[in-house]
């Protein structure tokens, strides 16, 4: 039985004892059972879960103070919520900032969309079983010595924003993608006659997900034709003597490729410009040329080159000046022979590179562009 308190007492006395002074008092029945407080249980399963650790750490703390005021149960159960959602919150930061989870985003994204395209690089090869012009780029890598339907010759990142529609990336990489594929493939003549440029472009539904590549690549023309071996011949797969032959010839088919769409006919003026050009281009190449420590078996063959094309810089002068287009078309001529005369053909077996010209149609000046 409970017993009353004693005269004069100024606080009820509990069964617990007495209240302390200032303490709002809890009248509870003597012998109830004690409830636990739910705050508590919320924040220990928030806190092991490691799932929103910054709601486990407030509501734990909540839950402490409502446990000192109400008297129930769970404060242990809160400490522990605490606790662990505070180690939850550092470990959450330690993962933001060395960027696993946008890695790991990136990569469920993939994978929800089936794209394997989009992780494509630069020297990859890979089979496409819609093929190269489908709209599904759905690719597997396979080992560039193998046959392979393509092979990535350069991936152009584009800037943020919003999506600048399809017929600009399409510009885009029209552009990008024909002005480096040289890079990758420096010798124009080693290229098969079968091969041409692809490319992969980020889609409007994709551009959502980030994707912003443009991926350049090689591929076959023919129906079911397959490349065999890489086409790469950089500086990560040719000798210093090939590269800088190769990027002296290039640099000049880059200006040759510049030639005016209209005839002499119809703008010598435009015509007398372009040559001179070429003339001031060559110039700068025949500097490389001369410049260069030749191995022994490559010194008279360049040096033959040099003088050839020594000869065709002044012809393209004296186009440049020319008044008529028959005295135009006189040295035009004589100026291109060069190109893929005897004494080229003489300088890449000593060096080592591919000494066929590639084919160009009746008619027509060779186009390095134009077998790709």
């Amino acid at each position: 039985m409970s017993i009353p308190p004693p005269p004069g007492s100024e606080h009820p006395q509990g069964p617990y004892g007495p209240s302390p002074a200032g303490r709002p008092q809890v009248h509870r029945p003597y012998g109830s059972p004690v409830s636990v407080n739910a705050l508590a249980v919320a924040a220990l399963v928030l806190g092991v879960l490691c799932f929103l650790p910054a709601a486990g750490l407030v509501l734990g703390l909540i839950a402490l103070r409502q446990i000192r005021r109400s008297g129930q149960s769970g404060r242990g159960m809160a400490i522990a919520g605490v606790v662990l959602s505070a180690v939850g919150i550092v470990l959450w930061a330690v993962v933001l900032s060395s960027g696993a989870v946008s890695k790991a985003w990136e990569g469920f994204k993939d994978g929800a969309r089936g794209n394997e395209s989009l992780s494509l690089q630069k020297g990859d090869c890979f089979d496409a079983p819609r093929g190269l012009e489908s709209d599904t780029y759905d690719v597997d890598r396979v080992p560039c010595e193998g046959g392979h339907d393509g092979e990535v010759f350069a991936v152009v990142t584009l800037p943020g924003g919003a999506f600048p529609g399809d017929t600009r990336i399409t510009d885009l990489a029209d552009e990008k993608c024909y002005a480096l594929q040289d890079q990758y493939a420096m010798d124009t003549w080693a290229m098969p006659a079968d091969v041409d440029v692809y490319y992969l472009m980020p889609s409007r539904d994709s551009w959502r997900y980030g994707d912003r590549a443009i991926t350049c690549l090689f591929g076959g023309t023919g129906t079911g034709s397959e490349l065999t071996g890489s086409l790469r011949g950089d500086p990560t797969t040719l000798d210093t003597d090939q590269v800088v032959f190769l990027s002296t010839a290039n640099a000049l088919d880059a200006a040759l490729y510049e030639e005016p769409g209209k005839t002499p006919e119809e703008d010598l003026a435009a015509h007398r410009a372009w040559a001179t050009e070429v003339h001031d281009v060559l110039g700068e190449q025949l500097g490389a040329l001369r410049a260069h420590p030749w191995p022994s078996g490559a010194r008279r063959p360049v040096a033959e080159l040099v003088d050839d094309l020594e000869d065709a810089r002044e012809e393209w002068k004296r186009a440049s000046a020319a008044d008529d287009v028959d005295t135009y078309y006189a040295h035009y001529d004589k100026a291109y022979r060069p190109v893929d005369g005897p004494a080229t053909v003489t300088a890449r077996k000593a060096l080592g590179l591919a000494a066929t010209p590639p084919a160009s149609e009746e008619g027509e000046r060779p186009d390095p562009d134009a077998q790709v």
